[in-house]
């Protein structure tokens, strides 16, 4: 079992910065991906960014260049630094796990199993 608890959302005038981490225990793999995703009221979720445990990254188009995927995978944490948010950007975020990484791209993930966290509110405003 895996256990995924986020932290860092709050909220922020546009164009300010956040930076949401991810605290990982439980067991650990060697192939995996992690994520990032959203999802705002009365919308669908959507993948915002990816790494796999080789570091390799991917982020949805919309995010690229305002927003930054990292993993300590010594002390077992995921961040997402946010600059430059937008309204649109108001969301909750989740953390995500996926074991055994079949897909990785623009921002979503998806593997053999998944894990996620509890979320972090992320609200901007104009």
């Amino acid at each position: 079992q895996v256990r995924l608890v986020e932290s860092g959302g709050g909220s922020v005038q546009a164009g300010g910065s956040l930076r949401l981490s991810c605290a990982a225990s439980g067991n650990t793999y060697s192939s995996y991906c992690m994520g990032w995703f959203r999802q705002a009221p009365g919308k669908e979720r959507e993948g915002v960014a990816t790494i796999t445990s080789g570091g390799m990254t991917t982020y949805k188009y919309s995010v690229k260049g305002r927003f930054s995927i990292s993993q300590d995978n010594a002390k077992n944490t995921l961040a997402l630094q946010m600059n430059s948010l937008k309204p649109e950007d108001t969301a909750m975020y989740y953390c995500v796990l996926e074991i055994d990484c079949k897909y990785c791209s623009g921002g979503y993930c998806s593997g053999a199993t998944s894990y996620r966290g509890q979320g972090t509110q992320v609200t901007v405003s104009s």
